[in-house]
């Protein structure tokens, strides 16, 4: 009768006497457990598994020289099985053979990349022979292939926490040493260099994450899904920004006679299911006085503030009815915030000329937070994830609209109107869609 065991066939006297010899070691009877297995090898030279027992009994007794020998004899025997590689590591670790012990380890991960142990075996080695960036990507593979387990043993979770320290602390080290090396260079460059390059090391060195576009309506692929847009795609940014205090007193103006120009940003469609905008829903917390709202001129608060309206008619919006142009004054009242979210399509670029800012206003757009100021326009694209808030006891006021997304030609401009224009000829309803 014959078992298969390991990377061969085992007799069956060979496997009971390898079975009592393992009793007898559990016993504490080494003499006689080295007896049985002497036997069996005699019977079956080079069994994996009897030699594989010796050398666990000379690492007990600390042989590393004889462990190893038994435990290379039987990985011979049995080339791939990782559990005998990795036994081969444990005595030439004992013997202090560190390279022997590297081969052994990547023996092991050479028949599975997937074997948890070994990759942790292997970072602990590079981590005592000072080979640190080798130890941190062994350290990512281990706790990479760690990261779905659950219950792990408190021993196991310890060195797993010790190697997440470590790979923070080592990446820390290295994105320093880099920046460091690129800094005077980057200093030197202008302010679009330095911000992209920026969030380039950042995004690497693991400090923040690179948004897409979501976008709930059309998207227009290949246009770059850059958070804030460079100002330098706004030429005539200088002259909306000088209009600021003129603009501001026409808003302050319009609200002192007429208050119910203002009304809630957000209102949901009766029996809409809660959700994140459930708390602002009806509420002036965010409040808007619109210019234009998808394309409708609202005539009331244009005529209150034709300073405001001369100025944004000079700018290169889009025309698009039932879409396009829009522009309010919106409104976030002390310690309200709007919650993350995106925008319907990434044709547009949404521009922010702050009125009225008190100190703890902020607006985040991607991974990049900035505080409004008073007068300094900026354009953004509200396509990736943004959100806003004041945490102040005063009112915030900022003017907003839409212009074309920068990036398209006017070519993909007048496509784009077209497409509207044919998309919504084929509706029957009197209510286009707000693609």
């Amino acid at each position: 009768m014959m078992d298969r065991k390991l990377g061969g066939f085992m007799d069956g006297a060979v496997g009971r006497l390898v079975q009592q010899a393992a009793e007898a070691r559990r016993q504490g009877r080494i003499a006689a457990a080295e007896q049985l297995l002497g036997d069996a090898l005699k019977r079956q030279a080079g069994e994996p598994q009897a030699l594989n027992l010796l050398g666990m009994i000379a690492l007990d007794r600390r042989d590393f020289a004889a462990a190893s020998v038994h435990f290379r004899g039987a990985a011979a025997a049995d080339p791939k099985e990782a559990a005998l590689w990795m036994n081969v590591a444990s005595a030439e670790r004992g013997l202090g053979a560190a390279e022997a012990e590297r081969a052994a380890l990547q023996a092991a991960i050479d028949i599975d990349q997937r074997n948890l142990m070994a990759q942790i075996r292997m970072a602990q080695l590079q981590q005592r022979l000072e080979e640190r960036q080798a130890a941190a990507d062994s350290w990512g593979k281990a706790l990479a292939l760690s990261a779905g387990l659950t219950d792990l043993p408190p021993a196991l979770a310890d060195i797993l926490a010790q190697a997440r320290d470590f790979v923070t602390a080592h990446q820390a080290q290295f994105a320093a040493f880099v920046e460091a090396g690129v800094a005077a260079q980057l200093k030197a460059s202008d302010g679009v260099t330095q911000r992209r390059f920026q969030a380039c090391l950042d995004r690497e060195f693991g400090r923040r994450t690179i948004y897409q576009n979501h976008c709930s309506g059309l998207h227009y692929p290949f246009l770059p899904a850059d958070e804030y847009f460079d100002r330098q795609h706004f030429p005539w940014m200088d002259a909306l920004e000088a209009q600021t205090d003129v603009i501001r007193a026409e808003f302050l103006a319009m609200v002192d006679k007429r208050g119910d120009a203002i009304r809630p940003y957000v209102r949901q469609d009766a029996g809409t299911p809660q959700n994140k905008w459930t708390a602002l829903d009806g509420s002036l917390d965010w409040g808007a006085a619109f210019l234009w709202e998808y394309g409708v001129r609202n005539e009331a608060v244009c005529a209150a503030c034709p300073q405001t309206v001369a100025a944004l008619e000079a700018l290169p919006r889009a025309d698009i009815p039932g879409r396009a142009p829009s522009a309010f004054f919106s409104l976030l009242k002390p310690r309200s915030r709007i919650p993350a979210h995106t925008g319907v399509t990434n044709t547009r670029a949404i521009i922010h000329l702050p009125l009225i800012v008190p100190p703890g206003c902020f607006f985040r757009v991607g991974g990049e937070t900035r505080a409004w100021q008073e007068g300094v326009a900026f354009g953004f694209d509200d396509t990736i994830d943004h959100e806003a808030w004041n945490d102040s006891d005063h009112l915030r006021v900022v003017l907003i609209f839409d212009v074309w997304n920068p990036h398209l030609s006017l070519a993909e401009q007048q496509l784009l109107k077209q497409f509207y224009a044919t998309a919504d000829a084929s509706k029957t309803n009197n209510v286009p869609p707000r693609i």
